[in-house]
Order: C-alpha cells, then sequence, then structure tokens
C-alpha cells in the first residue's frame, strides 16, 4: 500500500504574495529577524547545555558551532530522490 502523506507542509499562497511584495530593504530586516531568532535558539541551547560558562565563552561557542556547521556537506538522503550528484 502506497503512503500518500505528503512529505512536506503547504504552501502558503497569501505569505509568499506578501514576501513578494516586500522591498528589498524589507526582506533583508525579515532574514535578520530569522537569523536572530535562529542564534538565540542555539544561544538558549548551549546555555542549557553548559550553565557553567560566562556569556563571552558561550558566544565563543555558539561561533564554533556556527564554523562548524559551515563546514558540513548537505545530507543528500534528507530528500527522497534527491541526488548529491545532481
Amino acid at each position: 500500500m502506497t503512503d500518500l502523506t505528503p512529505l512536506f507542509d503547504p504552501v502558503d499562497v497569501a505569505r509568499l504574495q506578501m514576501l513578494a511584495q516586500l522591498t528589498p530593504g524589507g526582506r533583508i530586516r525579515l532574514m535578520l529577524h530569522a537569523r536572530e531568532l535562529a542564534v538565540g535558539l542555539m544561544r538558549g541551547r548551549l546555555r542549557r547545555c553548559y550553565p557553567e560558562l560566562t556569556t563571552r565563552e558561550l558566544n565563543l561557542k555558539l561561533l564554533e558551532e556556527l564554523e562548524n556547521a559551515a563546514d558540513r556537506q548537505p545530507r543528500s538522503g534528507f530528500v527522497p530522490g534527491h541526488s548529491a550528484d545532481a
């Protein structure tokens, strides 16, 4: 029996239309807010894992994680049918 469960959430057409109307500056501002959220979540996770570290040490550990993430290769098996050679 074939599983018909969608692999991705449905496209939010209204949100795409809103994003399309943003100015370039608005898009950059939105990207910066998303980055701030992502970094804040990472910093919070690190604070829970290393409660003894100072803020400076946590920031250095965060930079270390970001550097390691930049060096990682994407996992081609994440999306079914995707080939690393494509």
